[in-house]
């Protein structure tokens, strides 16, 4: 009788060693999953691979699908949310000095095209 229940420990044992590598090796997915990644099935697919090389390439899972989040995409830009934020103000800045810019070019070309030289101008001048 004490043979039965050592085999039916053993089975038992074995089956959830089984399926506990399948479901560990999910875990990239899931991360990608959540994280709404754009290479979601490629990691899926990779982590089917890496039981094949015994989870040699799991971490390298792991760590791509944790790279990408997407309220920030990649995050190796120097770009923060506070930059993104005042990006709108530097751009209406920036149109404001090309509509500046544009208007003395117009006012120029309309006065006969006198133009006031620079050191830069002379250098290129004199070359």
């Amino acid at each position: 009788m004490l043979e039965y229940v050592a085999l039916g420990i053993l089975v038992f044992v074995a089956i959830v060693l089984f399926y506990g590598v399948i479901v560990i090796h999910d875990i990239p997915y899931d991360i990608a999953k959540h994280r709404n990644h754009p290479h979601q099935d490629a990691i899926h697919v990779a982590g089917w691979v890496s039981l094949f090389t015994l989870h040699v390439i799991w971490p390298f899972l792991w760590i791509w699908a944790t790279l990408y989040r997407a309220d920030r995409g990649w995050g190796f830009g120097a770009e923060t949310p506070a930059a993104r934020a005042s990006a709108p103000e530097e751009n209406s800045a920036l149109q404001a000095e090309l509509a500046t810019l544009k208007a003395r070019i117009d006012a120029l070309e309309k006065s006969g095209g006198a133009v006031a030289t620079t050191s830069a101008g002379q250098q290129g001048e004199s070359a």
